[in-house]
């Protein structure tokens, strides 16, 4: 049996898109086993791949500092790997891969095309055409490392348990649509009017059951009051673990989602997703795994994309890209797939 170790230490979307191709990975390679290392949080999105074990990474504690990756990386030795795929290349998962080369393993990093990535997001002279997908920069480090992959990039349905709690609405005839309205930077985010005009649309015609996901305490806040003043509109936030996440999300019929990990997830599990792009783009290579081009709800305009993360502003003509989307596009694109 080959053991490889995975380093990919964040974000939850980048994490969940190591998952979809892992899944791919075991099909191909049933000779191998794969620890992958990561934050706990994310443990969820490999406990159903075979031949893979889950190491935490604990960046803040007992893996701080140069000391703290040095420990990680014994801990890591232990279990006698025969290559080490860095799925990140940043500070953190460069130094743990430079003691792995002086301990004599064969270490592959994953390129991330910076180069082209400024090209594409620049203000001025872009270059404006679709990058090498993330998903396949991961595969190519592990052809680097002598495994063939073939990825499908397409969705297969994962058949999970429906949580207790939402087993009649999961059980119901009625459509089932999954929204994940957040993101972690603002430029990503429809407004929550139009999310809510979306959300009021759906409620009004009794042929869906709608489930809103991700975010904090502010957010739960914003969820809990679209779900007591709408019909068969539900909170998961804060209710459920990311397992049970992905069990809600395996069932349903659709996701909406920002360019955000709620996409990942719907692709980890095989659902379709209509995303939402503003700053982002989906040519930068950050499309949901098995995802459609074509359920890419966007307006293009020449300043976007300004940024790969959407931490950027990106102003076109005056308007935010994220705001140049209405609630009304939004909802004709539902329409068109399940009505």
């Amino acid at each position: 049996m080959k053991r490889i170790i995975v380093t990919r230490f964040s974000a939850m979307g980048d994490v969940a898109m190591v998952a979809s191709v892992l899944k791919e990975f075991q099909q191909q390679h049933e000779d191998t086993e794969i620890i992958i290392v990561s934050r706990k949080l994310f443990s969820a999105f490999f406990e159903r791949i075979p031949r893979v074990r889950f190491h935490i990474l604990d960046p803040n504690y007992k893996h701080r500092g140069l000391t703290g990756l040095y420990l990680l990386f014994k801990e890591l030795k232990e279990y006698k790997p025969d290559y080490i795929a860095d799925l990140h290349n940043n500070l953190r998962s460069r130094v743990v891969g430079f003691f792995f080369k002086l301990a004599g393993f064969k270490v592959q990093v994953l390129d991330k095309g910076r180069q082209e990535k400024t090209a594409l997001t620049r203000p001025k002279n872009k270059i404006k055409s679709p990058l090498t997908p993330t998903t396949e920069r991961y595969a190519e480090v592990f052809r680097q490392l002598g495994f063939p992959l073939i990825l499908s990039h397409k969705l297969q349905k994962d058949y999970r348990l429906i949580p207790t709690k939402l087993l009649g609405p999961l059980s119901s005839d009625q459509k089932k649509i999954g929204i994940a309205p957040f993101a972690q930077h603002r430029y990503k985010v429809l407004s929550l009017e139009k999310m809510e005009k979306i959300i009021a649309y759906l409620a009004s015609r009794d042929i869906y059951e709608v489930f809103i996901f991700g975010g904090g305490e502010k957010e739960k806040a914003v969820a809990e009051g679209w779900s007591s003043k709408y019909p068969h509109v539900y909170n998961t936030i804060g209710s459920f673990n990311l397992s049970q996440e992905l069990d809600i999300i395996s069932h349903l019929d659709l996701m909406i989602s920002m360019d955000s990990s709620g996409m990942h997830m719907a692709s980890l599990v095989g659902t379709r997703c209509l995303s939402i792009w503003g700053a982002t783009h989906p040519y930068a290579g950050f499309l949901g795994y098995g995802q459609q081009y074509e359920d890419c709800i966007q307006v293009e305009h020449p300043n976007r994309p300004s940024s790969v993360y959407g931490n950027k502003p990106c102003d076109c003509d005056g308007v935010e890209a994220i705001d140049l989307i209405s609630a009304e596009a939004v909802i004709e694109k539902i329409k068109k797939v399940c009505e």
